[in-house]
């Protein structure tokens, strides 16, 4: 009975050695989904923040060339520059006339808009806008955008090299 007693010890050290391991291995995985998940939704919500910075910023320089044309009858047309990525990522910008803003959350559909659009996150965010000019439905990607106002109708297009 001795020789079988000390057997069944050498056995249970070896499984309690496998269970610590296998629980600890289990453990770390389950702390590196969560923490993988918890900085994924982070990265989003950083992506949201800086668009809605660079919608409300780019909405005022909209705003300033809509008040220039209108006091000088003429075309304007002005470079803004912003940055080419937000969290990682490109990004696009659209200039949306009412009729297209109504979906928009927040927006009831009588004010045109703006829709940033980060590429790699889940993140659209919607900017109002209130312009005299009739709006032209447009779009340009990330960094330096022009805006332009010619005959009453304003847009953006992208300004790269």
């Amino acid at each position: 009975m001795i020789g079988s007693s000390t057997a069944d010890r050498g056995v249970s050290v070896a499984v309690t050695h496998v269970l610590t391991i296998g629980i600890t291995t289990i453990l770390i995985g389950m702390l590196l989904m969560g923490a993988s998940t918890m900085l994924e939704s982070e990265t989003e919500r950083s992506a949201e923040n800086s668009l809605e910075t660079i919608g409300e910023r780019l909405a005022d320089e909209i705003s300033n060339v809509d008040r220039i044309a209108n006091e000088e009858d003429d075309s304007v047309t002005m470079t803004a520059d912003h940055p080419r990525q937000v969290a990682n990522t490109g990004y696009t910008v659209e200039l949306l006339p009412e009729s297209e803003c109504a979906d928009a959350p927040l927006l009831d559909g009588s004010t045109d808009c703006l829709q940033l659009t980060a590429d790699d996150h889940d993140a659209t965010v919607y900017v109002p806008l209130v312009v005299d000019a009739d709006v032209e439905e447009s779009s340009a990607i990330g960094g330096p955008i022009e805006i332009v106002s010619e005959e009453n109708e304003i847009s953006i297009e992208s300004d790269r090299p």
